[in-house]
Parts: C-alpha cells; structure tokens; sequence
C-alpha cells in the first residue's frame, strides 16, 4: 500500500481537454436509456434554450477520460490498480452550467482529501476535478473517492 498521507492534498495534475461531439453524445444517451430529445435532435435542443445537445448526467465523467486513462492521477500518487486492492467507492457532480455539443471543456484535477479507516487497513484518496468551458467558467464539479487496502 502506498505511503499517503494529508500532505499530497491539493496535488495537482496536468490539465486534460476534450470536445464533446454530437455523435458521442447520443450514443451515450441511448446507452444510459435518455429518451428526451435534448440529448439527440440539435433542433429540440435549442428549442430548449440549450447552445447544441444537452450532455446527459455523468457524461462528464467519460469525457473527463478522453484525454487520460481513469487512473493516470492514482499512479502519479504511487496507487497500482489490480490485484483487489483498489476500489471505486463514491462519485457527484456538481453541474454549474449545461454541457453541450461541439463545447471544449478542461478538466483540472487534484487531491482534495486523503483519510484512513479501520486502523490504516484502509486509504481513502479523494479526487476533485474542476471543469471549465472556453471561457474558463466552471460547469461542472466531479468528486471520486478511491480506497486501497492495505490487507490485498
């Protein structure tokens, strides 16, 4: 198990970006069962007050992985996936203003909490990531929680 501790709070890592694409965009949505036709008709989404399709709820998180493999932030940490010891326990997102097609977004991620439980025999790594449109407006907010155990 790595040696984390309070003090890589506030890390920080490369910056990623990504474009959101329309085709991609509906293919997640008929994945995730969207039937709203925000998420697939350019025309019904800007009926809706929306700047091209809607992006469905935790797309960001996808997009957020275009550009870097899911535990790129982890491994700079020192945290081997594999073998049991690493579990994806929580997520949020926070949406600050809508998602759309043909937008490129930044993802900028960091260490926002490191705890233990159960006597050291579990490490907690809490990960934020900021993301920002062109304009450098945040739109969204996504926390993960990743937890290592020791005993794997």
């Amino acid at each position: 198990m790595p040696r984390l501790d309070r003090s890589v709070i506030g890390r920080q890592f490369p910056p990623v970006f990504a474009v959101v694409e329309a085709e991609a965009v509906r293919r997640f949505a008929r994945a995730i069962g969207e039937t709203d036709p925000v998420f697939f008709d350019e025309a019904a989404a800007r009926a809706r007050g929306y700047r091209g399709l809607a992006v469905p709820p935790t797309y960001v998180f996808c997009l957020k992985h275009l550009g870097a493999s899911p535990d790129t932030a982890l491994r700079d940490l020192g945290v081997e996936g594999g073998s049991g010891k690493l579990l994806h326990a929580e997520q949020a997102f926070e949406y600050l203003l809508p998602i759309c097609a043909g937008e490129r977004l930044c993802f900028r991620e960091h260490v926002a909490d490191v705890f233990e439980k159960k006597g050291g025999a579990l490490l907690f790594i809490v990960l934020e990531t900021r993301v920002s449109d062109a304009e450098d407006r945040t739109v969204a907010i996504i926390r993960h929680t990743e937890v290592i155990r020791s005993d794997a």
